[in-house]
């Protein structure tokens, strides 16, 4: 058993598990970018009395879903309903989801002191040092004894689930019976990030609202908003698929550097340069370094799939990196050749999973892919 935390301990704010390192927590996100489609379709909802109880929030990671579940919430819990609407009767159908930052429901929300939600997510493991890798039942049983407690109070009530995927089977089971049966006034707001893996049964039960990828325009602005700064938005919805999440990340571990080394090793091809190869794939070694690994796998199945796409479809109208288009025009110059590195991307990924589960030296396994990127360079050459 690990030793009770010291009060110095318990000043410092555990980490939470729906929070993208480098970026403000969605609860304090003020505008959300690129989404106005999912937003009015909620609105549309509300204004017209079909307020679902329950709402699965879909799309890749990354493009707003939690930061829309916040503000669906917030909405829901400042605004009166309908019998509450006073002497002068229901004012207009509302048009936005925007709540004023000094209204109390707004401050006890950025605070998690709001009696009237629920927030269901990982927890921290203290025995482990920690986050929990699901969601289990005993935390879908307080969600349920929430709805119970604060029955009395009357009212609407909000539960936020974020993500309903990370949920284990007898978690999905707990609440799809929440669901099946749904407590009066309360509305559940559940972000997926891969909603075919949760439960049929779930799904049947909720309305979906579906989020987009987001535009340069639209990422250049949700960056500036998280604090992140950028000369290269285009670049970044190009790497990140619109996903201003990845792109953070992409920022924080130097991505769009790293990505631009890749482009420039390969250019070369099929005439290898093996210091410079053996430069970038040494800059994954080592423990300190793990993060630098992962985000280089996520490129370089990026670059594969991305040639694989210029062979069919010609070469991308935005490039990642200078150069990228001319290279992929070399490399992949056909539909049958743009196949070849379909399958060879397929064998790579298949081959760098493997390397990760069987805990191959980084540096190692990132030269082998390099030297096949190679091999199929000078055989298509050829």
């Amino acid at each position: 058993m690990r030793a009770p935390r010291t009060s110095t301990e318990l000043a410092e704010p555990l980490p939470e598990a729906d929070r993208v390192e480098g970026a403000p927590h969605p609860r304090d996100t003020g505008h959300l970018f690129g989404q106005a489609k999912a937003e009015a379709g909620f609105l549309d909802a509300f204004a017209t009395g079909r307020l679902h109880h329950g709402w699965m929030l879909t799309g890749p990671r990354g493009v707003g879903k939690a930061t829309l579940a916040w503000r669906i919430a917030r909405f829901l819990l400042a605004t009166p309903e309908a019998e509450d609407a006073g002497m002068f009767g229901a004012p207009p159908p509302p048009t936005t989801l925007d709540i004023p930052a000094d209204h109390p429901v707004a401050r006890r929300m950025h605070s998690l002191s709001e009696s009237r939600l629920f927030l269901l997510r990982r927890t921290w493991d203290e025995d482990k040092s920690r986050m929990r890798a699901v969601i289990g039942v005993d935390e879908v049983r307080r969600l349920k004894s929430f709805f119970n407690f604060s029955a009395a109070d009357g009212g609407r009530r909000v539960a936020i689930i974020d993500a309903a995927d990370e949920m284990n089977p007898n978690a999905a089971n707990a609440l799809l019976k929440l669901l099946e049966e749904p407590p009066a006034g309360a509305t559940l707001l559940m972000v997926a990030h891969q909603p075919s893996s949760l439960l049929p049964t779930i799904r049947s039960r909720v309305r979906e609202l579906r989020l987009g990828t987001l535009s340069a325009e639209e990422m250049a602005a949700a960056l500036a908003q998280a604090g992140t700064e950028t000369t290269h938005a285009a670049a970044l919805a190009e790497l990140s698929a619109g996903s201003v999440g990845e792109a953070i990340r992409l920022v924080n571990l130097d991505g769009l550097r790293a990505y631009t080394q890749m482009v420039d090793l390969f250019a070369g091809m099929p005439r290898l340069d093996r210091i410079r190869a053996l430069q970038l794939a040494d800059s994954a070694g080592g423990r300190a370094a793990e993060g630098r690994f992962d985000v280089l796998l996520t490129l370089f199945d990026l670059f594969l799939a991305r040639l694989a796409r210029a062979g069919v479809a010609g070469p991308p109208a935005t490039e990642a990196a200078p150069g990228e288009a001319q290279l992929f025009a070399r490399l992949a110059p056909t539909p049958a050749a743009g196949r070849l590195w379909a399958q060879r991307q397929q064998d790579l990924g298949a081959r760098a999973r493997h390397g990760r589960a069987v805990n191959l030296d980084p540096a190692a396994l990132l030269m082998d892919m390099v030297l096949q990127v190679n091999e199929t360079a000078a055989r298509l050459a050829a």
